[in-house]
């Protein structure tokens, strides 16, 4: 399956004068996508965007990316990847982003009918609290290059494997919630 980029969708939410980036903006959608029973592009798009609606011919890179997500995260390939940037970019960038991912996931899952994300029982609880760990990550000066690559490769597959996990585990949520059109966002 082939979608835009982590540098498309990040010149795309710049041009759109997100104040997100790419990373947060997908780890919303997919956080959101965990817990909402109907969770709308334009619905994603009243997060990300200022204007909530895209102000030119770049909101098919978006469209995009939505319907992929979407697509992968309910299909039983276990094909869902968080969108980060590519392996060629230096480490640091790659593990801020991921950093944000995580954190616009929190957001994401939060925005649901879930009241308390500390409260998530078992193997949900415990990834959302790794999630919230992994918002504080960095590159650690003391190891090698090859041991940072190494622990961000873990830390990307288990994100990646973490989220299948929530949204299959939440799954008799979101078919149990009444899905309602969600109120404006505050920003």
């Amino acid at each position: 399956m082939q979608t835009a980029s982590y540098t498309e969708i990040q010149r795309v939410l710049a041009d759109e004068r997100s104040m997100t980036d790419a990373a947060e903006a997908h780890g919303t959608l997919v956080g959101a996508l965990c817990a909402l029973p109907s969770y709308r592009f334009e619905d994603w798009l009243q997060e990300i965007l200022p204007e909530g609606r895209t102000q030119s011919d770049s909101g098919s890179a978006l469209r995009g990316l939505y319907f992929l997500t979407t697509e992968t995260l309910a299909g039983q390939q276990l094909e869902f990847e968080p969108l980060l940037p590519h392996d060629e970019q230096p480490l640091s960038e790659r593990t801020a982003a991921l950093a944000q991912w995580c954190t616009g996931f929190l957001y994401g899952l939060g925005s649901g009918s879930i009241q308390d994300l500390k409260t998530l029982p078992g193997d949900v609880g415990e990834v959302v609290r790794d999630f919230n760990e992994i918002t504080r990550v960095g590159v650690g000066a003391a190891e090698s290059e090859e041991q940072n690559e190494s622990a961000y490769a873990e830390l990307v597959e288990f994100v990646r494997v973490g989220v299948q996990l929530v949204f299959e585990e939440l799954e008799p949520l979101r078919a149990s919630a009444t899905p309602e059109q969600p109120d404006p966002p505050l920003h």
